[in-house]
Formats: C-alpha cells, structure tokens, sequence
C-alpha cells in the first residue's frame, strides 16, 4: 500500500506532465527526461517548507519560506532543471538557494552544485537542511549571485531561481562554452520571460525565450 506521501507525489507529478503538455507550445517540451521527474520524486519537498505549510507541501504552487523569498512551483523547478540538460559528470552554479529544494533537486542528477543565497539566515538553514539529508555535493555560501562563485566556474550549467531586470554579465562569463543558463529576467509590473541562454563552442550566445514567469527579484547590487 503507498504512504500518503507517495499518493501526494503521484499526484503532484500528473499535475507538472499535465502542465508541461499545456505549455508545449511556449516551451518546444511535451515530455521531461525521465531522470527528471525520477529526481522530483525522490526528493522531500515537505523538508524544504515550515511546520505550517507541511499539508500543502506537494501542491503544484510556490510557497513562502520567509524573508520575502518563495520556494518555486514544482512545475517550474522540473522544468527549468530539464532545460539545462544535467549530466552525471556537470557541474552546476544555482543563484538563489532559498530553502535549498532546487539545489536538492540538481543535486540528485550532477556531480557538483554550488549554490549562492544572499540572505544569510537562508544560506546557513539550506546548508545546514542538505547536510542532514545527505546531499555530500552540495556547497551553499551567502553570497551576492549576480557576481557568481568565479573560484569553480566555468560551469556547465548555471540556474537562477530569482528575476534580475538584466542577465548578470559575470554569470555569462562563468559559463563553459558549450553550457546553458536558464533565468527569469525582468520586472513582475513589466512582466517576466524564463530565458535559456546557451553559449556555444565559440563562446558566442543565443538566448531562447521559454515562457512568461513570476519570480521574486534578485537582490544584491550589480557589479560597479
């Protein structure tokens, strides 16, 4: 007999394959990589949220975790990893830790995440949250993310769980040629676009928009 959780996961992922062949169009996707989805299973969403949200946990929504921050809509997170094409091998930068879902998520498919929060309390609760659930590859600091974490790069994929107005350019800078970078750009008033930013063997970009979206803003100073 399955537990209650695994009947809310069921649930939950027929809820992001529904939603991801109703915005097939936007996207180019009509189904994820398996490995994706096997991930989203895997992992305890309900670790990731307080005490008072434990009952809406695998909802499809995004959800507060405090300090104006949101941990994203399950969709979205299933989506945006599957846009980067994570490999076994990939060493991957996330910008924006919050609760430390997204990094849990990437970390079940790549070698290495490195993850920046520039909300210090949120940094050492994610760290502290992946340490105790086993997730070894896993580096959270607080940082600002529009700079990066140039000590690791070049990476071969960056994911940016918060809306800057503009690409950042150090992030541009710390992807290996031949990765992608997925990241909401814009302003909730304005409207924001996911975009998937690929630089190819030659260091040159194409950028591809992937739907409209709404994230939080991403804090913290541009570089001078």
């Amino acid at each position: 007999m399955k537990s209650d959780r695994d009947r809310r996961v069921d649930m939950l992922l027929d809820d992001i394959c529904y939603e991801v062949r109703e915005t097939r169009e936007f996207t180019g996707c009509s189904a994820l990589d398996p490995r994706v989805l096997d991930a989203m299973r895997r992992v305890p969403r309900h670790a990731f949220v307080g005490d008072q949200l434990q009952d809406r946990a695998y909802d499809n929504h995004p959800l507060p975790i405090g300090y104006g921050q949101t941990i994203s809509q399950p969709y979205i997170v299933a989506l945006m990893t599957d846009l980067i094409r994570p490999r076994d091998d990939a060493v991957v930068l996330e910008v924006g830790t919050g609760s430390g879902y997204q990094a849990a998520i990437l970390a079940e498919l790549v070698r290495q995440v490195y993850s920046l929060e520039i909300v210090d309390e949120l940094a050492v609760a994610a760290r502290e949250r992946l340490q105790r659930l086993g997730y070894e590859n896993v580096a959270v600091r607080s940082g600002n993310g529009r700079l990066g974490w140039p000590e690791h790069a070049p990476y071969d994929a960056i994911v940016v769980t918060a809306a800057p107005t503009g690409i950042p350019p150090a992030l541009i800078e710390q992807l290996k040629p031949g990765g992608a970078l997925v990241i909401p750009v814009g302003e909730r008033i304005f409207g924001q676009q996911l975009l998937l930013v690929s630089k190819d063997l030659r260091g040159r970009i194409e950028e591809t928009r992937i739907l409209p979206v709404a994230f939080v803003p991403l804090i913290g100073e541009a570089e001078g």
